[in-house]
């Protein structure tokens, strides 16, 4: 195991996508889980915190200490098993998900969940429940979780399997590998009926698995992650539409929505049933235009949709989709229509670069990003989105827009130029946040809390819940040695 214990060896490990600061003491790199339950029994016996860090592509510093030490756990990096005939893959946390993937084509099978970033690790993925366009149709990381072994706070170690360990009611029994018995009290809360990535995931008679999900590294450090796999699909349509009139654009999107929600439910494959829609404002292709000369200059806003076919059902699926656009005047001739693999390639280059760039601009301008991760209801969504578009263009403030519209999700990233822009637009944030809530909806649909968002969490579930959550992180953790500060504030530990 290295130990790098020089600021200027692991200052990379000190600042995340958001551009989120940290400072520790030093960086553990483990090897294995044995030399991680070292670390954390050691933690325990000194009172020394532990932050776990994957490959720091969050965007609410979960993985960016305070203070102690970080484990870094770049070093558990092996695909252990891909088994094509049961359809699953046995992986270590800091497998890339890029890599995965391509491993994955070459066995002919296909791992759902389509993070923005690619370059993050699968514990990562796990630790946050992320998820990103394929999400439409698939859902995020947990439906893909079938298994997970844990190094829990105290240094026992769990191996669990979806259907195997589940609570009665709102009481949970977990046994240790060493024998040990630890019983858990679910908190009762209730969750908005919306995608949603904000606190523990908790439910009556609820799998174990699913509370360490999206746990944010709270309740412990992930050392093996089985996946469910699905076979290959034979091809996708992929394809970018441009609008002269963004409620022209919200209007397709909604008819896209809906026909595919109606023909998942009824197993109708040769039909508009879509795999991905994304949606674009006019300053996110602005934003990108110097990068891709092809966008339209007259574009108000831009979707982008994509569906699995095969050689049967290609030409239906194709004749679908062209009667939506003819039916909504949609201009087939600026549309970006790819069918072969470099085309694809191009437009998920153009699917994935307004991410980056933001991300980019942020950090050469030194501020912390600010970007919503809010979804709502869809029934209220078009006028959300319209009425928090009409807050930003007040303030005068730059900002971008986009995101996973057919979860009725958005992602508006202010673009602030000085500290007096990014104060107001921390209001109008805020703002966002609080009009979510009231429609049901939810703060974090992907990103999860971490460090950034707790206060958002709280105005979203109230103090009651946060210190259920809180009770339940102390029976795991009682030292409070892991990852303080992700998801709720330290006083609510006390």
């Amino acid at each position: 195991m290295i130990i790098k214990t020089n600021p200027d060896e692991f200052e990379n490990y000190l600042v995340d996508a958001s551009n989120f600061k940290g400072n520790c003491e030093a960086v553990y790199f483990p090897e294995n889980s044995d030399e991680i339950v070292w670390i954390i029994k050691e933690a325990n016996k000194n009172k020394f915190t532990v932050t776990t860090a994957g490959n720091r592509t969050g965007l609410t510093g979960a993985c960016i200490p305070q203070n102690g030490i970080v484990i870094a756990t770049d070093r558990l990096n092996k695909i252990i098993e891909i088994n094509q005939k049961q359809f699953y893959a046995l992986v270590e946390p800091a497998v890339l998900l890029s890599d995965f993937q391509k491993e994955l084509k070459q066995h002919k099978l296909f791992y759902p969940p389509d993070p923005t970033e690619t370059n993050c690790y699968i514990g990562g993925t796990a630790a946050t429940n992320a998820s990103g366009a394929k999400t439409f149709k698939y859902g995020p990381t947990r439906n893909y979780v079938i298994g997970l072994q844990i190094v829990l706070p105290d240094g026992e170690v769990i191996d669990l399997e979806r259907g195997k360990q589940k609570a009665n009611g709102y009481k949970l029994t977990l046994s240790t590998q060493a024998g040990k018995n630890i019983n858990l009290n679910i908190p009762d809360y209730t969750f908005p009926k919306v995608k949603n990535a904000s606190g523990y995931f908790v439910q009556k008679d609820m799998d174990a698995i699913d509370l360490f999900i999206g746990s944010e590294g709270t309740l412990g450090i992930i050392t093996k992650i089985k996946l469910k796999l699905l076979p290959q699909p034979e091809d996708t349509i992929s394809c970018v539409l441009f609008f002269e009139d963004e409620r022209n654009a919200l209007k397709f999107l909604e008819e896209a929505r809906d026909i595919s929600y109606q023909n998942k439910k009824s197993s109708i494959n040769n039909n508009v049933n879509a795999l991905a829609l994304e949606f674009f404002d006019e300053r996110a292709l602005r934003f990108l235009s110097k990068d891709f000369s092809a966008i339209p200059d007259k574009a108000k806003a831009a979707i982008w949709f994509e569906q699995e076919s095969t050689s049967d059902d290609f030409d239906s699926i194709l004749e679908a989709w062209n009667f939506l656009m003819q039916t909504n005047n949609v201009n087939e001739e600026t549309a970006w229509f790819a069918f072969s693999d470099a085309d694809k390639e191009k437009i998920k280059d153009f699917r994935h670069a307004i991410s980056w760039k933001v991300n980019d601009y942020i950090a050469r301008n030194n501020f912390r990003k600010l970007g919503t991760d809010v979804a709502v209801p869809d029934k209220v969504f078009s006028e959300f989105y319209l009425t928090l578009q009409g807050w930003a263009k007040q303030s005068k403030i730059d900002f971008v827009a986009y995101g996973h519209f057919g979860n009725s999700h958005i992602h508006l990233n202010f673009l602030p130029k000085d500290d007096d822009e990014f104060n107001e637009a921390k209001k109008i944030y805020r703002q966002i946040c609080e009009e979510a809530v009231r429609l049901g909806g939810t703060i974090s649909a992907e990103h999860g809390i971490g460090k950034t968002k707790r206060d958002y969490l709280l105005m979203m579930y109230g103090e009651a819940n946060i210190r259920k959550m809180a009770e339940l992180k102390k029976s795991l953790d009682p030292n409070l040695i892991l990852s303080i500060g992700n998801i709720f504030d330290e006083r609510f530990l006390a």
